[in-house]
């Protein structure tokens, strides 16, 4: 991992900081989405968010849930009928892919858009990926990384997200 790459994609993000700070303030509730290491991001930040935040606060991580959803509405679903059952108008959706390739979490996304949830986007890697082109009216920040890097793109996502914890 180049540290200076690293060190400059921090710095790029953190103006960013105070949008997603007012962002869960004004939610009641907070779904974080992610796959592989971005799911272990977002089970990681959830705890911390309901624990430091006093934010409400939900992953899908547990293996019988997610194994059901994928069973009975295919991968690239499964995270969009989590969105279904479990979002409301007014709750913030942070969406983490590295890549934003994952079609799971752009499903998410356009669910979450439909029912009026707020909309946070973190990507890595090629600008103009999928996910970064939705046009999401409910998307209110969007947190792209220049990097080529797994290990730049992670880590700067969990900075990004933990720098809002006092």
């Amino acid at each position: 991992m180049n540290k200076n790459e690293l060190i400059r994609e921090i710095e790029s993000c953190y103006s960013q900081v105070p949008a997603l700070k007012e962002i869960l303030n004004s939610s009641k509730s907070c779904i974080i989405l992610g796959n592989g290491g971005s799911s272990a991001i977002a089970s990681h930040i959830s705890q911390d968010y309901t624990k430091f935040l006093k934010l409400r606060t939900q992953t899908f991580s547990d293996a019988s849930r997610l194994t059901c959803y994928s069973n009975d509405y295919g991968y690239e679903n499964a995270y969009s009928n989590f969105i279904n059952d479990y979002a409301e108008a007014g709750d913030v959706v942070i969406l983490i892919s590295s890549s934003g390739n994952s079609k799971n979490i752009i499903n998410a996304a356009l669910a979450a858009d439909k029912i009026g949830c707020k909309i946070v986007t973190l990507t890595g890697f090629n600008e103009k990926n999928p996910l970064r082109l939705l046009d999401l009216s409910g998307r209110k920040l969007d947190v792209h990384v220049d990097s080529e890097s797994y290990g730049i793109v992670e880590n700067v996502h969990q900075v990004f997200l933990h720098a809002v914890i006092p």
